[in-house]
């Protein structure tokens, strides 16, 4: 018998009979939720190749079946002007990697700056943090200041800086670096370290799952931002991606309802195919780029959480 299986073995009689039906139910119900979760995503790309016939008539196909038909018109829609796309999605790619670099940096430092039990105004300073989660200047100071005094229209400081800081990704950069001890700090501060020295060299390369864990998060928000880009660009070339289709959509959805009260047959304009191809375009980045972080999310929300 092999080591793995002697500790196979092991772990079975120490669990016992119970031990083994709690694990199997466990596994049960977490292998029925991830199915639950990638069913929807599984319906959206079966969709994003069906006629939009076929979805109108029999809605969105769980399976496939004899009278299915596949179809690439959403798709040759969405990307029937591949330089208009193609610029938004740079815009996009180049929005989220700036504003996730920043929003990170943003994030840690004052995250390490409010966990230094040594920083006599941190009380003051958190208040005024968390006090913005609860009222807001609102739309119109917010849009005013960006525009008028700020310089924000029909630029890319529009779509980077309005989202460039979070107090909730602050909060957990706070929870995280508390649980760092202070004699690392304390030690290299008499080897002459200075503090800004300190959080790149030392508190940074041990926040890893951290700093992952909000690259994530705030990678998600650029990518998914449309309403910053809605009210503060009218160039279409710096369109962000989700704005770009959304105005496609709308456009085309708008083409329809003209048509239909005019009198005139239209179906050339496949909307539900079109919607579906719309989702996995915007989504496909973001969901391949989970994997690779995954492992640092989960444990930088674990600490982030125990250690708060």
């Amino acid at each position: 018998m092999s080591k793995n299986e002697v500790i196979t073995v092991r772990k079975h009689k120490k669990l016992g009979g119970s031990g083994i039906l709690m694990n199997l139910v466990s596994y049960s119900l977490i292998g029925l939720f991830a199915l639950a979760c990638l069913i929807p995503f599984y319906l959206v790309i079966l969709g994003s190749f069906t006629s939009d016939t076929y979805m109108i008539k029999n809605g969105y196909p769980l399976f496939p079946t004899g009278s299915w038909q596949f179809s690439l018109e959403g798709y040759n829609l969405c990307l029937k002007n591949p330089t208009e796309i193609i610029s938004a999605y740079a815009t996009t790619a180049g929005v989220t990697i700036t504003g996730t670099v920043i929003a990170v940096f943003l994030a840690t430092m004052t995250g390490y700056v409010l966990s230094r039990k040594d920083f006599p105004w941190r009380n003051h300073f958190s208040f005024f943090f968390f006090f913005t989660t609860l009222f807001s200047g609102g739309l119109v100071p917010s849009y005013l200041l960006c525009t008028r005094y700020l310089g924000f229209k029909n630029s890319y400081r529009a779509l980077i800086l309005p989202m460039a800081f979070s107090v909730w990704n602050m909060i957990i950069a706070k929870s995280f670096m508390a649980g760092i001890p202070a004699s690392i700090t304390e030690s290299a501060k008499m080897d002459g370290a200075h503090d800004f020295l300190i959080y790149v060299k030392l508190i940074l390369p041990l926040s890893k799952p951290l700093v992952a864990t909000l690259s994530l998060f705030s990678a998600l928000a650029y990518w998914n931002d449309w309403y910053n880009c809605m009210l503060y660009i009218t160039d279409d070339n710096k369109f962000m991606l989700q704005y770009y289709l959304q105005r496609m959509l709308g456009s085309a959805e708008a083409m329809r309802r003209v048509a239909e009260n005019s009198g005139i047959a239209i179906t050339t304009v496949p909307l539900e195919s079109m919607k579906m191809a719309m989702t996995v375009i915007a989504t496909g980045p973001i969901i391949l780029l989970y994997p690779f972080v995954q492992r640092y999310f989960v444990k930088g929300m674990t600490i982030g959480a125990v250690k708060g």
